[in-house]
């Protein structure tokens, strides 16, 4: 508890007399002290406790709130005026006023306006003691009206002309507050130059060009209903003079020029005030604003001096750089003339401002409550003071006194009443009122006249603790009417005082000003007066000073050295004192380097920065000490170059404080060997359990010599102790002596607990068991517990070896049990573990999916729908549903033939899924199973479905025989899967001429049940190029290609022979020999030209999917183009490199499985969609470069034409 030392005290000589110390207090009142119990009893005035402001502006969108609480005994009840008469709530429906309140809501949100509730509102609290009142509350609501319409004229003037943008914000409640801002709500810049007034406007000592906008916007903030008001944008244009001639002889109309001065440089006149002199008048208190501003090129600077005076140095403050003068809280004594003077490099001008301070009535001494006992005496006094000076009227229980009830105990004498021998009928409120033109003030102070015995408020043996040597104040707080006596006495003896002087306080504290050993007692506080007595006993403690014994030494250590302050601290044994260290009167800085252990602050790795004070701070809850020392750093005297190296292992290990759960371990650190130890890394080594394997224990920094370890039960420790410093960590130091802990019951059980069934009429209880260091004592045992979840509620229980397994026979199929596997040894059992939940075994499913039903999608896809099989039916857990299906037999011959069956799993409770990769136009069985952890349950009804035709694959073989001068014979196989029933074949083609163009393409139909065909009509010694396909109802399948020569005509040649036996003439030789020459030149020309363009080679293998509908074409007359290949340019050779037999193999189509990733296991997601890629075998597209010999495809060439 802080005690309170009042001015006033009586010494109190102690000497000779017994310890009884009495006090009589003669005062002309009582003052109630605020004790919550004291107040419940006592009869009291009413209070005005709460209320609102005397000028209330409210919000007219929000509910009116006036408040008015007050407080007394009995509680009062409250009434209000409005404008000086009753205003009767209960008439109006809009207002309520709040239960055991006098504060008034009026609900004008539903309804009504807030400008019907304008006016002056008072409010009494009133009781059988009297009336308090309220101040005048002027309730007015808030306004933030529009600007007026208005239409602004551009404006243009010259560069370095003054300028005014007025505002004239529209009147408002409160009055607003004035910015200026830009279309994007960007505060305009303001300066020395550029400012705005105290009016609102925008002032400019002169213009620049960077002044030209058109968006100098005036808004109004209205605070109290968060409302901002725009004006209408302002434009201005600053330019030269030529250009405001041209402006003014263009467009003179629309203009309005401001100012007729020219641009050049001119001394300061005052934009703001006018003329040379204006009054001020002030209210004490508020803020005082001065404000000056001046225009002239060069901006114009403002000075402020007080006439005859000094500005007060620490009220006054400059705004607007320096164009407005601020003086806060002013007083009288700030009246006076007030000079700006405004001065550019052209001259100065001044202005002089004449400030009057005037003052609404304030307090020089403001009447107190007064408590007085029946025959007592005592005044009310109300003092005030104002400019001018007010006039102080008295008000009785809210009435003004002269026509209040006479009491012949009350006098009034101006500013004070007087009361002589009140009784208890003079108890009443007093309301003063001190008011001059500028304001009121209303103050209430109640008389209140009591008879109350003694009652002490001080609690009850209540203890003082203080440190020796130190002053001691026990408090005996107190009320009775009439005042008490009071008397101290000192234990129940009431032993004589060895002590020279005590110290009685006008509030009852005793005061021992040098409290000693011996002081410590119980004291007895009695107060008297003639209607009772009250005593209280305190009990004072006396404490030993906390002292430092050991105090930090001055150090100077050397960079990167370590350096240690030690602190040890004294202290009472009952107090618990907190030991804090500072660096130069601050925190330690936040540095792993600085480390706090016990009596000791250790520095480490020191540098330059550490150096200063380091203080030791010593705190109890009642007093604290401190001592300091200084460290210096200096730098490392050279040495010879160290050798670093990790540090040697520590030795002499010892154990101390040897418990069951904790032993403590010292050991001297080897030689650092230049590098500083950083930490201590201990291990153990279980002789026991373990022998011969170490294992970490605990680490500790490397100023540490001792660790405390923490134990477990039933281990044979030894300990080891390495070192560690940058470098790398020492050898292990020398086994210390074994240790052997006392045996307990385990800390833990077993983790890992499980329960599976094997069978399906068991389950298997699993867990992984505690090592021999986890026993914590000899026979370890497990205690396995189980019992059905949802059935038995008693629990069986078996002990069993230090096994991890336990098997339960004869359970139901998957049944949910709860177990529990307690780890035992000789010692007890260890805690109670937490259930866990597992099943008995599983069984095979009972039922087959239902409602089968299957959806083809394409020939080569299909989707599977069935219907969940019951839960209960699973007996384990759901693994998925898994489909067999298999090809029966093929829808064109009938003929079945058996197929290995393939499998799809769906994990989960799907309950549709997709099967891809099937044989179009084939006949497909089906059936669904459901799977758990045993295995798959029974199949559902086999469901037959078939796939659609589709396009068949390329004709197994093409073969080209008995070719003739015009006719060729073409042969092929079938294709090999036709995917349905073939309708007929397609055969093309096309000769290749010599320069390896391709002619025109023939389209021929086949019937399906050929394979050969001649074709006749063939031109002589030609190539042609064939393309060969099969068709189904479903379309065109790939396509075969090959290329044959028609033979050559025998009898031409056998005539060419001729020829040339009968040119046997000798002209005829020379004229041959000169043709071949001829011819020789043209072929060596044609060759030439020939390896400028490209050849066709023969491939052995066309592409299977090259369309020849479209070949190539010719940019300018849109023939075919040259069919070449671009890479060797060889010309064509007799023959080709097709086989000899003339036949392409095509590769059987492989439709498995396989190509969709999977195989036949393979996967689907959740959703039914096939795992991996959905996909079958192609041909090999054609390739780029020499890796094609195949006519361009439709798509290139298409791809290609200009």
């Amino acid at each position: 508890m802080q005690l309170k030392i009042m001015p006033k005290k009586k010494r109190l000589s102690a000497g000779r007399a017994p310890l009884m110390l009495f006090l009589c207090q003669m005062i002309s009142a009582l003052e109630v002290p605020l004790d919550p119990k004291l107040l419940e009893d006592l009869v009291q005035p009413p209070t005005i406790t709460q209320q609102s402001p005397k000028d209330y502006i409210i919000d007219p969108r929000e509910n009116i709130v006036i408040q008015c609480e007050a407080k007394g005994k009995p509680p009062p009840s409250f009434s209000w005026t409005r404008n000086g008469t009753h205003f009767d709530i209960d008439k109006d429906p809009l207002v309520t006023m709040k239960p055991g309140s006098g504060t008034l809501t009026i609900n004008i949100m539903s309804e009504g306006k807030a400008e019907t509730y304008e006016g002056v509102y008072q409010c009494t609290a009133r009781n059988e003691r009297g009336a308090a009142i309220s101040n005048n509350i002027v309730i007015r609501p808030s306004r933030s009206p529009l600007w007026t319409k208005e239409k602004l004229e551009p404006i243009t003037l010259r560069n370095g002309q003054s300028l005014v943008l007025p505002c004239r914000p529209p009147i408002g409640l409160p009055p607003p507050i004035i910015f200026w801002m830009d279309n994007s709500f960007q505060r305009l810049p303001q300066s020395e130059r550029v400012s705005q007034g105290l009016n609102g406007d925008l002032y400019f000592s002169n213009v620049l060009p960077e002044d030209t906008r058109e968006d100098y916007i005036c808004y109004a903030r209205f605070n109290h209903t968060q409302t901002i008001q725009q004006k209408q944008p302002i434009s201005v244009k600053v330019i030269s003079v030529d250009e405001l001639n041209d402006t003014i002889a263009a467009n003179l109309s629309d203009t309005e020029f401001y100012g007729a001065k020219s641009h050049r440089q001119r001394p300061p006149t005052f934009l703001t005030p006018d003329g040379n002199t204006s009054r001020k008048e002030e209210l004490r208190g508020n803020v005082l604003s001065l404000e000056c501003i001046a225009e002239g090129l060069p901006t114009p600077i403002i000075y402020w001096i007080k006439e005859d005076g000094t500005l007060p140095i620490n009220r006054t403050f400059y705004r607007n750089f320096k164009k407005t003068l601020q003086i806060v809280q002013v007083t009288e004594a700030d009246s006076g003339n007030y000079q700006c003077i405004a001065k550019n490099s052209l001259g100065a001008i001044h202005h002089t401002i004449s400030v009057t301070v005037k003052a609404a009535p304030y307090w020089i001494i403001a009447p107190q409550n007064l408590v007085l006992s029946p025959e007592e005496d005592g005044t009310l006094i109300c003092r005030a003071n104002g400019n001018p000076k007010p006039r102080i009227s008295w008000l009785s229980n809210g009435v003004p006194i002269e026509i209040a009830p006479d009491d012949p105990s009350r006098k009034i004498d101006g500013d004070t009443i007087i009361f002589s021998k009140v009784q208890e009928r003079s108890s009443a409120v007093y309301q003063c009122n001190a008011s001059n033109e500028y304001g009121y003030l209303l103050a209430n102070a109640f008389v209140n006249v009591l008879a109350e015995p003694p009652r002490i408020l001080t609690s009850a043996n209540t203890l003082y603790q203080v440190i020796a040597n130190r002053p001691a104040l026990l408090d005996c707080a107190f009320f009775g009417s009439p005042l008490p006596a009071i008397e101290w006495f000192k234990d129940a003896k009431g032993s004589a005082l060895r002590e020279d002087i005590y110290v009685l306080h006008e509030n009852g504290t005793l005061e021992i000003p040098v409290a000693q050993k011996d002081s410590t007692g119980t004291y007895t506080c009695v107060a008297r007066n003639k209607l009772g007595m009250a005593k209280n006993d305190v009990h004072l403690e006396i404490k030993d000073p906390t002292r430092i014994i050991k105090q930090p030494e001055y150090a100077v250590v050397q960079r990167g050295s370590t350096v240690s302050f030690e602190c040890k601290v004294k202290h009472d044994h009952t107090l618990i004192p907190t030991v804090t260290w500072l660096k130069d009167h601050g925190e330690l800085p936040n540095d792993g380097r600085f480390t706090v252990d016990k009596d000791y602050l250790v520095v480490a790795d020191v540098n330059d920065d550490d150096g200063g004070t380091y203080t030791c701070v010593a705190n109890t809850t009642l007093d604290n000490v401190s001592a300091s020392a200084v460290l210096s750093v200096v730098a490392p005297t050279p040495t010879p170059a160290p050798i670093y190296d990790v540090p040697n292992p520590p030795f002499d290990l010892e154990l101390t404080d040897q418990l069951d759960r904790s032993v403590q371990l010292s050991w001297t650190p080897g030689d650092d060997n230049n590098s500083p130890i950083t930490k201590f890394i201990i291990e153990y080594e279980d002789a026991m359990h373990e022998p011969g394997l170490w294992h970490h224990q605990a680490e500790v920094p490397g100023t540490q010599t001792t660790a405390q370890l923490k134990l477990s039960p039933y281990v044979n420790y030894s300990f080891r102790v390495m070192a560690e410093n940058n470098l790398g960590r020492s050898l292990p130091s020398e086994a210390s002596e074994q240790y052997l802990t006392k045996a307990a019951e385990p800390d833990k059980n077993p983790t890992a607990v499980e329960g599976l069934g094997s069978e399906p009429d068991n389950l298997v209880i699993t867990w992984k068991p505690l090592n021999g260091f986890e026993s914590n004592g000899p026979g370890l045992q497990y205690k396995v517990s189980w019992r059905q979840k949802d059935g038995d509620d008693e629990w069986t229980s078996v002990v069993v070896a230090n096994v991890s397994k336990y098997i339960v026979s004869g359970t139901p199929t998957f049944v949910p049990y709860l177990i529990k596997v307690q780890a035992l040894n000789d010692a007890g059992f260890a805690p109670e573990p937490a259930a866990v939940m597992g099943h008995s075994g599983e069984d095979l499913p009972m039922v087959a999916p239902g409602n089968v039903h299957v959806n083809v999608v394409n020939s080569t896809l299909a989707e599977v729908h069935w219907d969940p099989v019951p839960l209960k039916s699973i007996r384990g857990h759901l693994q998925g549903y898994r489909i067999y299906y298999w090809k029966a037999q093929s829808s064109l011959t009938r003929n079945r033939r058996h197929i290995e069956k393939k499998i799809l799993t769906f994990q989960g409770s799907k309950t549709h899924g997709m099967l891809p990769g099937l044989e179009p136009f084939s006949h497909y069985t089906l059936n669904v199973r459901v799977v758990n952890g045993k295995g798959e349950g029974p199949a559902s009804p086999d469901k037959v479905f078939n796939t659609p035709e589709g396009v068949p694959s390329a004709p197994s073989s093409l073969k080209i025989v008995n070719p003739t001068l015009d006719s060729l014979t073409l042969e092929w196989e079938p294709p090999s899967h036709p995917n349905g029933i073939l309708t007929e074949y397609t055969l093309k083609y096309q000769p290749i001429n010599s320069t390896h163009e391709l002619g025109p393409l023939v389209d021929l139909k086949i019937p399906a049940n050929k394979t050969r065909w001649i074709l006749k009509n063939l031109n002589i010694s030609t190539r042609y190029k064939f393309y060969f396909y099969a068709q189904t109802a479903a379309g065109s399948g790939s396509q075969i290609t090959e290329e044959a020569i028609t033979t050559v005509d025998e009898g031409k040649l056998a005539m060419a022979s001729r020829q040339v036996d009968i040119a046997t003439q000798g002209w005829f030789i020379g004229l041959m020999c000169a043709v071949a020459l001829l011819i020789l030149i043209l072929l060596i020309v044609c060759f030439v030209r020939r390896n400028k363009g490209g050849k066709y080679p023969v491939k052995e293998k066309e592409d299977a999917h090259a369309d020849p509908e479209i070949q190539p074409m010719k940019e300018d007359d849109g023939t075919f183009g040259e069919y070449s290949d671009a890479e060797d340019h060889k010309p064509l050779k007799k023959g080709s490199r097709t086989p000899s037999d003339r036949t392409v193999k095509k590769e059987d189509s492989d439709d498995s499985l396989v190509d969709y990733g999977e195989g036949v296991n393979g996967q689907f997601n959740e959703d039914g969609s096939f795992i991996g890629q959905y996909s079958g075998k192609k041909e090999k597209e054609p390739a780029e470069g020499n890796e094609s010999s195949e006519a361009p495809s439709p798509v290139n060439a298409m791809n290609s034409f200009v």
